[in-house]
């Protein structure tokens, strides 16, 4: 089973509001997910992310991969720094 981390859109429109989840590659964008890992909400100024590390650095470990956009948002957290300094220290 591919794993992803990705973007679950909820909110209203023109009002959305992102959750970050992981799911198996082949569910639909809002379908069933396995863990939600955080939030994103670009419409607040500035655009707030929220991010449980702890928990997408397990997912990263266990072969999880992320969506350009989550990866994006991960680096600007320092998330995706951390991970690659993880595996390259082994």
């Amino acid at each position: 089973m591919a794993v992803k981390i990705r973007m679950k859109r909820m909110g209203s429109k023109r009002k959305p509001f992102y959750r970050l989840v992981v799911a198996d590659s082949r569910a639909p964008r809002d379908g069933r997910i396995i863990e939600a890992v955080g939030t994103y909400n670009p419409v607040s100024e500035p655009a707030k992310v929220d991010v449980n590390e702890e928990l997408v650095l397990k997912w990263l470990r266990d072969g999880a991969k992320p969506s350009d956009t989550v990866k994006n948002l991960l680096s600007k957290e320092g998330i995706m720094k951390k991970f690659h300094d993880e595996k390259r220290s082994k």
